[in-house]
C-alpha cells in the first residue's frame, strides 16, 4: 500500500469520525469529492453534495489547496483531517 494513506477523518457537520485510505498520486480535489461520496454512503446522505467542503490539518489548522497532489502536502499516515463545509468555515 504504499500509493495510500491512511487518514482519521472528523466531520464535525455529522459528528462522525472515520479512517480511511486515500491515493497519494491524487489532486486534493477529487480526493475531496471522493471522501465526500464516501461519508455520504456511510451516513445514509447526511452530507450535501451541493455545498463545498474543504480539508483542513486538524494539528495545525491548515487548510489545503484543492490543486495539490496528496504527496505534495504534509498529509501522511495517521493524519487527522476535519471535512468542513465552507458555509461553516
Amino acid at each position: 500500500m504504499n500509493n495510500k494513506v491512511l487518514i482519521r477523518l472528523n466531520v464535525p457537520e455529522i459528528d462522525e469520525v472515520y479512517d480511511l485510505f486515500i491515493p497519494v498520486n491524487e489532486v486534493l480535489w477529487k480526493v475531496n469529492q471522493m471522501i465526500v461520496h464516501c461519508v455520504n454512503g456511510l451516513s445514509s446522505g447526511a452530507l450535501d453534495k451541493n455545498k463545498k467542503y474543504v480539508l483542513i490539518n486538524k494539528a495545525n489548522g491548515f487548510v489545503y489547496s484543492n490543486s495539490s497532489l496528496i504527496i505534495e502536502t504534509d498529509i501522511r499516515n495517521a493524519t487527522e483531517l476535519l471535512l468542513v463545509s465552507l458555509l461553516y468555515y
